[in-house]
């Protein structure tokens, strides 16, 4: 069952959640007044970031996030930046964000195709997204809520997915002012529409990691 509840972005997590098996308690941080140079130089196994001049250095996802990421890339990728109906999108896994100087990546990121005709030619992009999902983990998940969902807000990303492959949870968030309003979360084993992508009927069965 799916639930109809608003709540906060920030809310705890849920005290019936398994455990998640993917990694440490959070990523790494490296003080502050980091540069795109400090990205550049990070090593090759973390996903690096800079959120208000601190480098946050994560570990590479899981294989359970990294199979959720990429049926989701799949899915929503396919129907609407495959080149079929309904399109309309620009749809890419992983881009690197760059809001001043911020530098955030999230797991998957959408340009409606009117504000990005012609894909950027450069390694990041500096327009802001019109939708971002971020794949939760254990090492990453109070970063995801409580420090990169500011930025989005702050940067005019409309909606926000966070999905739990672990609790088999999807989370809607709508901008709503100065920040994120929950709309609602869908459960395991329904078939969904969520906004932005109403127009195609989504399997979340279909995402998650066999057990």
């Amino acid at each position: 069952m799916s639930s109809d509840r608003p709540e906060r972005p920030d809310r705890p997590e849920r005290p019936d959640r398994p455990e998640r098996p993917d990694g440490a308690d959070g990523p790494e941080r490296v003080g502050g007044g980091a540069t795109y140079q400090d990205v550049l130089d990070a090593r090759p196994e973390v996903i690096a970031e800079i959120i208000d001049g601190v480098l946050y250095l994560s570990p590479r996802p899981a294989f359970p996030h990294a199979t959720t990421s990429t049926r989701l890339t799949i899915s929503v990728g396919g129907a609407f930046d495959g080149g079929g109906d309904p399109g309309g999108w620009v749809i890419v896994h992983e881009p690197e964000l760059h809001f001043g100087k911020n530098i955030l990546v999230p797991d998957l990121a959408g340009w409606r195709r009117d504000r990005m005709p012609t894909r950027p030619k450069t390694a990041f992009v500096a327009l802001a997204p019109d939708w971002v999902c971020e794949v939760l983990s254990r090492s990453t998940a109070r970063m995801d809520r409580k420090v990169k969902l500011p930025v989005y807000a702050r940067e005019g990303v409309y909606n926000v997915w966070l999905i739990d492959p672990v609790a088999k949870v999807l989370e809607l968030y709508r901008l709503e002012g100065q920040g994120y309003r929950f709309v609602r979360d869908f459960c395991a084993g329904e078939r969904v529409r969520v906004e932005p992508f109403e127009a195609i009927e989504l399997e979340l069965d279909g995402l998650w990691p066999e057990d």
